[in-house]
């Protein structure tokens, strides 16, 4: 599978997807729960649909009926789901990794 540089706006992308795995979600929708504007989300998306773990489907709705045109949904794939569960969980991993101590400062200076 193509890999996906995990950077922290990627990371929030998929967490939205993953809250909800096997709904489809729009780009308004998307661009108000990550506070991402159009030219950030975008691209995002498109990186994900050309790697497989996002598939891209054009709602079927009458836009006159509707009274606005036709959303783009998009939604995990399973392949997708599986590894944006594993991406973040090791971006989680990194980030939480314990700090290693030296020991205790001592008040006459130095460590104890």
């Amino acid at each position: 599978m193509p890999k996906v540089q995990i950077t922290v706006a990627v990371a929030r992308v998929l967490r939205e997807f993953l809250s909800e795995p096997t709904t489809g979600r729009y780009g308004y929708d998307l661009m108000q729960a990550t506070s991402f504007p159009s030219g950030k989300l975008y691209p995002i998306l498109a990186r994900l649909v050309a790697v497989g773990w996002l598939v891209r489907e054009r709602e079927e709705v009458d836009p006159v009926t509707a009274g606005r045109p036709a959303r783009l949904y998009y939604r995990l794939t399973p392949d997708g789901a599986e590894a944006a569960r594993r991406e973040l969980a090791t971006v989680s991993e990194q980030v939480s990794m314990p700090v290693r101590r030296f020991g205790a400062l001592r008040p006459e200076g130095g460590f104890a």
